[in-house]
């Protein structure tokens, strides 16, 4: 896997003078939109100590190497960077076990498990809670779109409820949540009963830049991991009908498949770096993004680069497009619904320079600025 550069804003040490705060993420085995929240997150705090159910320093970017990573005992398990999903039943237990004593502030950030951790006081523990765990709370939408065997299948329904009951308990020992958008707002306030405030994940705007008019291409693009909920096989087949070129970036599981259904006018890049990917999306005529997302950093990194977005109209993506401003939404997650608006889409109709203001309210540093404000509340 290539690495990646962590970008951050930096804050003085002396504002948080005697602050003692921990992070705890649900794992540290793959790197997306989680990872990008953590390093925001923690370059306030550089010195304040990770806990994650295992770490896999190979795929991850190497200055996580100087951080003070703490994993559990799961870490130890064959196999399980790459299967992780094998050893469902522990990671409660893998978040019971660690000691948080002796901090003032515990930051989870996750999707799942992360936030079952147990404090004490004076301990303040806020959960910037990613979304309710899709596979405990979505599983029937969640097990379409993955591919779980038949024998899994028949077994799972009872854990997923026991695990289900676990995770409302430990969601009643957290004492404040974030959520990172309307969409997962109203999850915690239906799995939880949980009120919450809503800070957006940070995009980092400062790494785009606006691409000259002359050096525009005819593209559309997606980047993105290929896995089944990210929809990318609707795109793949409104593209087909169309014949409008589409070049799509990123790798998963998915990919052969995908890549058997896709025509000629559709490219795969596989894996970029990152220079590659800020040119993609500064020449693209519009970033598509086909699923249904619990907030969507990657339009926001278009729009950053000026480009407008076009998005299935659900999820995070009714909290950050503007429709005829930044983008236009597509409101049924159908091949049709996207074909038709691919057919009235003219990138010209939009203005560069006022997609990227868009983009800056929802800069690194306004994300680090409203999480401070939480964490001293």
């Amino acid at each position: 896997m290539r690495q990646r550069h962590v970008r951050h804003a930096c804050v003085p040490d002396e504002f948080f003078p005697s602050l003692r705060i921990a992070f705890v993420v649900s794992w540290l085995n793959q790197y997306g939109g989680a990872e990008r929240v953590l390093e925001a997150a923690h370059a306030l705090f550089p010195d304040a100590p990770v806990y994650t159910s295992m770490y896999d320093p190979r795929v991850m970017p190497r200055a996580y190497r100087a951080w003070d990573i703490r994993v559990s005992f799961m870490d130890r398990l064959p196999f399980v960077y790459r299967r992780h999903q094998l050893f469902l039943p522990l990671y409660r237990y893998a978040f019971e076990s660690f000691d948080l004593s002796a901090y003032d502030v515990v930051l989870s950030i996750t999707s799942a498990f992360a936030h079952g951790i147990h404090k004490t006081p004076p301990t303040r523990h806020i959960c910037y809670c990613l979304t309710p765990a899709r596979f405990l709370w979505q599983y029937d939408e969640y097990v379409q779109h993955e591919a779980v065997n038949g024998t899994a299948r028949k077994f799972l329904p009872a854990l997923v409820s026991q695990l289900r009951a676990w995770d409302k308990r430990a969601a009643s020992r957290v004492d404040e949540f974030i959520a990172i958008s309307r969409e997962v707002q109203n999850r915690i306030a239906a799995c939880y009963g949980r009120a919450s405030c809503i800070v957006y994940p940070p995009v980092d705007v400062t790494a785009f830049h606006l691409a000259p008019p002359q050096d525009l291409g005819d593209y559309f693009l997606i980047i993105s991991r290929l896995i089944p909920y990210k929809r990318i096989d609707l795109a793949i087949e409104a593209f087909n009908q169309t014949g409008l070129p589409l070049v799509i970036a990123g790798d998963g599981r998915d990919r052969a498949r995908l890549q058997a259904r896709a025509q000629s006018n559709i490219k795969f890049l596989g894996r970029v770096s990152d220079e590659e990917r800020l040119d993609l999306m500064a020449r693209c005529n519009a970033f598509v993004f086909p699923g249904e997302e619990d907030f969507g950093i990657t339009p926001l990194e278009a729009n950053a680069a000026g480009r407008p977005v076009i998005a299935y109209g659900g999820g995070g993506a009714l909290d950050t497009i503007v429709e005829g401003m930044n983008g236009t939404l597509f409101h049924a997650p159908t091949t049709e619904a996207l074909i038709d608006t691919l057919q009235n889409f003219r990138a010209s109709a939009f203005d560069p320079h006022q997609i990227r203001a868009h983009a800056e309210k929802f800069d690194t540093r306004v994300f680090q600025d409203a999480l401070k404000q939480r964490i001293l509340a």
